[in-house]
């Protein structure tokens, strides 16, 4: 009898999870697929080919894909791969609390090239969760804060985290509700696109941050001492904001942004940092069907653009960069080493620059697919992100560790004086 088994069943989706199948004949090539429907209706697919073994069996965690869209030893490729049969699609969680990702793997006894008529040999459907057991989901209305606050289950206090993405906009909250899952209070805050926020980008206030922070900072089951911000792409611009200006931050991770403020002026009261300009003439990547801003961001060593880096060395905790070193989007080693440089002449010790061979621009909790290249709202071509396949995925994993691991270590988590 032919078998399939998957375990867990029902997990995280940053967990890994181990793939079988047996009752095959020896030496045989055979097909494992998979696929879900994101909560559009899309579906997002992958496959990869396998030869049993002597005793007619396949065991991911050593046996090697020998072709499809993977090649080796790699027990999470078939999550990795997942790619849209709709062009340009990105897999984004949305309900993170209500249902998990149901996905659907196949086995066929034979190689499967192309949309098999057959019914799979053996199926499993599995269950990928963005939050676990007890996780509270809170919405943000307070003041001018807009997002959602994801608490662990107990009492606390936690470590807080502001949590941040970039230029798509909206509210995105997998990675707020994975970190609570972990143990953080996560806040995934959103600043354009949302409720009665704007609707584009214009002058950042810095105020809004200040008071995201502070909300954190005051929620009672959140440790008062500080708090840490995670951002991507143009939030990490603001998280290095946020750092060198705001007393509450007291640990930063910079997900492949810049070190100065640009296209957006920056305000905080009396002060104005004035930003970089886009070059956006060069906003189109080589091949003239994708965009891409590495070649729109002008040099801020420029004279003329001294202003507008941000002094990161007047930070109060440390200052992680996380950088793939294939991102297509932003030329992030470059500002990052920028950033750790400027640190460094005015005697700050604690930035670190952490590069990941292989990654590109979206690094996102392990079990996300790679998307190298996707539609982003407000934008007629698609947005070039970059990045190579396991070598990406790897770093996602090995990023996400040590993220939570930065955290944890430097943001303290005392008792409250109880009243």
């Amino acid at each position: 009898m032919v078998g399939l088994s998957v375990s867990p069943e029902i997990s995280l989706v940053d967990e890994p999870v181990k793939i079988q199948a047996w009752g095959l004949p020896p030496n045989q090539v055979i097909t494992l697929g998979a696929w879900l429907k994101d909560e559009k209706g899309h579906i997002f697919q992958s496959r990869a080919f396998y030869k049993t073994d002597m005793e007619g069996k396949v065991d991911l965690d050593k046996s090697p894909s020998t072709g499809g869209d993977f090649h080796g030893i790699c027990p999470m490729g078939l999550f990795w791969a997942l790619k849209p049969t709709t062009p340009f699609r990105r897999l984004i969680k949305r309900d993170v609390m209500g249902s998990p990702f149901l996905v659907h793997l196949e086995l066929y006894s034979s190689l499967e090239l192309n949309v098999p008529e057959d019914l799979p040999a053996a199926t499993k459907v599995i269950k990928r969760w963005y939050s676990a057991p007890g996780v509270q989901r809170i919405l943000i209305r307070e003041g001018q804060v807009r997002g959602a606050l994801f608490l662990p289950p107990g009492e606390g206090p936690f470590p807080g985290v502001v949590d941040m993405f970039g230029g798509i906009g909206g509210l995105l909250e997998f990675r707020s509700s994975l970190l609570a899952s972990r143990g953080f209070a996560s806040l995934a805050l959103a600043f354009f696109a949302y409720d009665d926020l704007p609707s584009s980008l214009g002058e950042m206030d810095l105020k809004y941050f200040e008071e995201a922070a502070q909300f954190l900072c005051d929620h009672p089951k959140v440790s008062s001492d500080g708090v840490g911000v995670v951002a991507t792409c143009k939030g990490a611009e603001m998280a290095l904001a946020m750092a060198s200006y705001l007393p509450q931050v007291a640990a930063t991770v910079c997900i492949n942004g810049t070190n100065a403020v640009n296209d957006n002026n920056l305000v905080y009261g009396d002060l104005l940092i004035k930003a970089i300009p886009y070059k956006m003439e060069r906003i189109l990547s080589t091949d003239f069907l994708s965009l891409s801003f590495t070649n729109v961001m002008n040099d801020p060593r420029k004279p003329e653009f001294k202003d507008s880096i941000l002094p990161l060395e007047k930070a109060r905790g440390p200052i992680l960069f996380m950088v793939g070193e294939k991102d297509q989007q932003y030329n992030s080693l470059f500002f990052a080493r920028e950033a750790k440089s400027r640190a460094e002449k005015y005697g700050k010790k604690d930035v670190y620059v952490q590069c990941y061979p292989g990654a590109g621009h979206l690094i996102e909790p392990p079990g996300s697919p790679l998307c190298p290249l996707s539609k982003t709202p407000n934008l007629l071509l698609p947005v070039t992100w970059g990045g190579e396949l396991l070598a990406h995925c790897r770093a996602q994993e090995t990023s996400w560790k040590e993220l939570q691991e930065f955290l944890r270590t430097n943001i303290r988590c005392s008792r409250r004086n109880k009243l």
